[in-house]
C-alpha cells in the first residue's frame, strides 16, 4: 500500500519544476505525481489522479495562482502550498492566497550554496507534510525527520534559575506555523489597544513577514510591525519576527526589546518559536505569557516548558480549532501549557490575565 503524500507541482518555470521535483522526491514520504507548467494542464491531471497537496506558483501567464486556488477551493478543496519569489508584489499576492485558503507559503528554491539548498529542502518538504496533515484533508501524514534538529541551545543558553527580572511589566510571546496566519489575525483583531507588548514567531519565508505585518496593522486596533533589531516591546504593539531571522526577547533595565539575529535552523525553522520562548523564560520569567498555536512539528514545545518552569502562564490552542495540532499537542504533552483553549477564547484569556 502506497502511503506516500502525492504532490502536484504547478509552476511555469522549467527550472523550478525540476528543482522542486528533485527536492520533494528526495523525501521517502513524498511522491511527485507530476510537474506541470500551468493551471489548465493541472486541472486535467487532477481529473486523472487527485493529489494530496498542490504546490502552486503565485504568478503564471495564462492563469495566476490565486485565481486557480479559488477555483480549487470552491470545486474540489485540496491543500495548497503557494510557491513565490522574493518580490514585494509576490509577497502581497501570497497574503491574499492565505486568505483564500492556501495552507502555507514557501520561497522558490534558488540554485546556490549547498547550505541554502539543504535548508530549502528541509523547509519545503516539511511545508508539504504540514499541508497534507491540515484539517481540510481526509488523511493525516506523519512527519519524517530527514536531518538532525537543533535545539535553542544553538542560539541562546538556558535561563539561570536565579535570573533577575527588573520589571513587572507583562509581555506576551506567541508561536505559530501551518494555519497560523489566519489564527493570528483572529487573535490580534480581538485585542484592545492597551494590551501588553507582544512578540510573535510565525513560520514564514523571508520578506513575506513584512507584508503579513502590514496587512495585520491595517486590520487591528493594536499596531503590528515586522520586528527590527532593538525594537522596544511596548503596550499596544505586536512585533512579528522577520522571516529567516531568529528573534529573541531581551531586557535592558525595565525595558523589553527584541534582538534579531542570524543562526542555524532550530527545530528545523528560522525563526524558531523555541528560541523566542527560551528568551522569554530567561528575560521575562513570571511576567511572560506564552501562546502556542496551530502548526506542524514540535517547535515551541521545549521553550514553553522552560517558560512554565520560569513562572510564566501558558496557553495552547485546542485541537478542534487548529489547522494542524502538532505544535500545541507537543507543548501540552510535555506539560508546558497551563490552559488549552479554542482560538476564539485566547484573546479573552490574555485580557483577563
Amino acid at each position: 500500500m502506497n502511503n506516500k503524500i502525492k504532490v502536484l507541482i504547478v509552476d511555469d518555470s522549467a527550472v523550478v519544476r525540476q528543482t522542486l521535483s528533485e527536492i520533494l522526491s528526495s523525501d521517502p514520504q513524498i511522491e511527485v505525481l507530476a510537474a506541470v507548467a500551468d493551471p489548465f494542464i493541472a486541472a486535467d491531471k487532477i481529473k486523472e489522479d487527485v493529489p494530496d497537496v498542490i504546490t502552486l506558483d503565485v504568478e503564471m501567464p495564462r492563469m495566476d495562482g490565486v485565481t486557480f486556488l479559488q477555483k480549487i477551493m470552491s470545486q474540489h478543496p485540496i491543500p495548497v502550498v503557494m510557491c513565490s519569489s522574493l518580490t514585494e508584489a509576490g509577497s502581497e499576492t501570497a497574503m491574499k492566497a492565505l486568505e483564500y485558503g492556501a495552507v502555507d507559503i514557501i520561497q522558490k528554491p534558488r540554485l546556490g550554496a549547498k547550505e541554502f539548498l539543504e535548508e530549502s529542502k528541509v523547509l519545503i518538504c516539511d511545508s508539504v507534510k504540514g499541508a497534507a496533515s491540515a484539517r481540510l484533508r481526509r488523511i493525516n501524514a506523519k512527519p519524517v525527520s530527514v536531518s538532525p534538529k537543533l535545539t535553542a541551545d544553538a542560539v541562546i543558553a538556558k535561563p539561570a534559575a536565579n535570573a533577575m527580572i527588573q520589571t513587572t511589566e507583562k509581555v506576551v510571546v506567541v508561536g505559530a506555523s501551518t494555519g497560523g496566519t489566519e489564527a493570528l489575525r483572529n487573535f490580534l483583531e480581538a485585542l484592545p489597544p492597551d494590551v501588553p507588548g507582544i512578540v510573535i514567531v510565525q513560520h514564514m519565508p523571508e520578506h513575506f513577514t513584512a507584508a503579513f505585518a502590514k496587512r495585520l496593522d491595517g486590520l487591528c486596533r493594536i499596531s503590528v510591525k515586522e520586528a527590527e533589531n532593538n525594537d522596544t516591546v511596548i503596550r499596544g504593539r505586536a512585533l512579528i519576527a522577520p522571516g529567516n531571522r531568529h528573534t529573541l526577547l531581551k531586557t535592558s533595565g525595565a525595558r523589553y526589546y527584541v534582538e534579531v539575529k542570524d543562526g542555524p535552523l532550530v527545530c528545523r525553522h528560522r525563526p524558531s518559536v523555541d528560541v523566542l520562548f527560551r528568551s522569554a523564560a530567561r528575560y521575562a520569567g513570571k511576567n511572560a505569557m506564552g501562546i502556542i498555536m496551530t502548526g506542524m512539528g514540535d517547535d515551541g514545545a521545549r521553550g514553553m516548558l522552560e517558560m512554565k518552569e520560569a513562572g510564566a502562564y501558558n496557553i495552547a490552542q485546542d485541537e478542534a480549532t487548529s489547522v494542524v495540532f502538532g505544535m500545541p499537542h507537543e507543548a501540552i504533552k510535555r506539560g508546558g501549557a497551563d490552559k488549552v483553549l479554542p482560538l476564539e477564547k485566547i484573546a479573552g484569556e490574555v485580557i483577563k490575565l
